[in-house]
């Protein structure tokens, strides 16, 4: 029987270091004289929610807010991202890794393995707000919503995120398949260790002078150069841009003491468990 666990997730709740991560493998893989463009960044991964997948899928163009009728096309699309041939696939997703309406979403039977991005939700939270164009006590409202479904846009289907614990436990808990867990904050003070680690775990070698060449050019600052030279495709259009600073513990300045309380309060438990809480 052919083997089809070819899909190496990329996984994360929104707003917590995806693209980042898929810019530096792209330029770690590329191992070009100058940074890649935003555009050349998408060509080394997709995502499980990009719409063109469930059109071709479909054979049609499929209904963004037909949720039932998106599910039953998964396997489908899972099957089109894979059939090209190669050995592997980078796939973005921020899907929680469940069943729903008895739908896998993560299948085990196309996964190779997984690496998990996670972020500090009380600076998360800030992300989203600005990312979003929500207020910030609207954005601690979503994130703390169980089963919460993104909403679809004319690119991107609904994708079933759930609250933010139930996000990172459903990635953290037992799998199936192998799961490195990566943490934003890492990522931002130990970047050679953090995005080493990333590499180990996809196989790839490592090569001192490429990883700190690739880092340097995944900068916030070579993102935010490139988005206003040239724009982004994932930018939403409310949003006057899609990087910011990228920095840690914004939240100390932004949040309000009562939504620091209620985000801890109902996320506690999982932000204890990874260091976020003492």
């Amino acid at each position: 029987m052919k083997d089809l666990r070819r899909i190496i997730w990329l996984a994360s709740f929104p707003k917590s270091g995806n693209t980042w991560t898929r810019v530096f493998l792209a330029n770690y893989l590329a191992n070009a004289a100058k940074p890649l463009t935003l555009d050349e960044m998408t060509k080394y991964s997709t995502g499980d929610s990009v719409a063109r997948h469930y059109d071709k899928a479909a054979g049609q163009t499929v209904d963004r807010k037909n949720f039932p009728m998106i599910l039953s096309l998964r396997d489908r699309v899972l099957n089109t991202i894979i059939a090209g041939g190669a050995d592997a696939y980078l796939v973005k997703t921020h899907s929680a890794r469940m069943e729903y309406y008895g739908i896998d979403l993560i299948p085990a039977r196309f996964s190779r393995s997984a690496i998990y991005i996670m972020r500090n939700p009380l600076d998360m939270v800030v992300s989203s707000a600005r990312h979003y164009g929500v207020t910030l006590e609207r954005a601690v409202d979503i994130i703390g919503t169980p089963s919460k479904v993104l909403a679809p846009s004319e690119k991107v289907m609904p994708v079933m995120q759930g609250s933010w614990s139930e996000h990172v436990q459903s990635w953290t808990s037992f799998t199936g398949f192998p799961v490195v867990v990566l943490k934003y904050e890492d990522m931002l003070s130990h970047p050679q260790e953090s995005f080493g680690k990333m590499l180990t775990h996809l196989g790839i070698p490592i090569d001192q002078d490429r990883l700190d060449k690739a880092i340097r050019f995944s900068s916030f600052k070579e993102l935010k150069k490139q988005e206003k030279k040239t724009g982004f495709s994932e930018k939403p259009e409310h949003a006057k841009s899609f990087f910011a600073s990228g920095k840690s513990d914004q939240w100390k300045t932004a949040l309000s003491p009562d939504l620091v309380d209620r985000i801890c309060s109902e996320h506690g438990e999982t932000m204890k468990k990874f260091g976020y809480l003492e």
